[in-house]
């Protein structure tokens, strides 16, 4: 994209070609590991894989949200998410608390060891992010959040916005 955010050599970003869209898949994927490759490696050492990090940064963002929630958010099997869960419980790093209007729901929070390996895991792509955003100025880094909201289902944009507007 030319300066000022306006395709290059008069080109409309309504025609696509195929090949450019190749490209931005393939960026896509290629940006993705690079993104996950610090935490997973954070994650190994622990015996933890991606689905662990999502819990954690989600109970992170919204501490004493439900199991339910996080199910909605992560988009896993109960199952799955259990599992992860279970592990996290033992190893002292989130909290599991019956809630106080509904017996049946369990409210998530981080422990202290649990939000030391939250910010541990999110330094590092925070570094990164920032790098990539330095790099691309702040009229790219605007278009990319658009491009990346627009991909988003209407479900995960309603769990994004209520999110993103909160502080750290």
């Amino acid at each position: 994209m030319a300066h000022g955010g306006q395709p290059p050599s008069g080109q409309s970003l309504l025609f696509l070609t195929d090949e450019q869209v190749r490209i931005g898949i393939e960026a896509m994927f290629f940006a993705y590991r690079g993104f996950t490759a610090d935490p997973d490696r954070i994650l190994a050492t622990k015996a933890y894989g991606r689905a662990h990090h999502r819990a954690v940064h989600f109970i992170h963002r919204s501490p004493g949200t439900t199991v339910n929630n996080l199910l909605a958010i992560l988009g896993v099997t109960k199952q799955s998410l259990n599992r992860v869960l279970r592990s996290l419980i033992a190893d002292g790093l989130v909290s599991s608390t019956v809630g106080k209007a509904d017996k049946r729901e369990r409210h998530l929070h981080l422990t202290d060891a649990g939000a030391a390996l939250e910010r541990e895991l999110s330094d590092a792509q925070r570094d990164r992010m920032r790098s990539a955003y330095r790099a691309a100025g702040p009229e790219a880094v605007a278009g990319f959040r658009e491009v990346l909201e627009a991909m988003m289902d209407e479900e995960m944009r309603h769990h994004y916005v209520a999110m993103k507007d909160r502080p750290e």
